[in-house]
């Protein structure tokens, strides 16, 4: 089943930051251990439409998504991470530590790691309380 569909988000609004790109120390290969190197993120947050619908037009009124943005780049820049799955585990918990968002997806990918594919990664979708 596509999670997109599951009817606990049929009341939701989805804010999303798609293929965020930046430099991190991530890998455990000794040449991804090199250099820093280029990361994509995305992440889709669902927000109840009645914690997001504005009535004033105001910003304070809904989810502002810089956090995501300065989230991730502060998450990257803390350490060096071994696996995507270790960042990604650390961005899913940047996101859910707003008390609106219902649920999260995120994917990373890592663009530069093989000559012969465009990009490895993987992606989590987790709902808020879910092991």
């Amino acid at each position: 089943m596509n999670p997109l569909l599951d009817p606990r988000l049929s009341d939701c609004r989805r804010i999303y930051l798609h293929e965020f790109a930046f430099d991190a120390s991530i890998g455990f290969h000794d040449f991804e251990r090199e250099a820093r190197q280029r990361v994509l993120v995305s992440v889709d947050l669902f927000v109840p439409l009645h914690a997001t619908t504005p009535t004033r037009d105001e910003v304070s009124e809904v989810l502002d998504y810089d956090f995501i943005r300065h989230g991730i780049v502060q998450l990257a820049a803390s350490r060096h991470f071994n696996l995507q799955e270790t960042l990604i585990d650390g961005i899913v918990e940047l996101c859910l530590s707003q008390p609106s968002v219902r649920a999260v997806r995120v994917s990373t990918e890592k663009p530069d790691v093989y000559p012969d594919c465009r990009t490895v990664g993987i992606e989590v979708f987790r709902f808020r309380g879910a092991p």
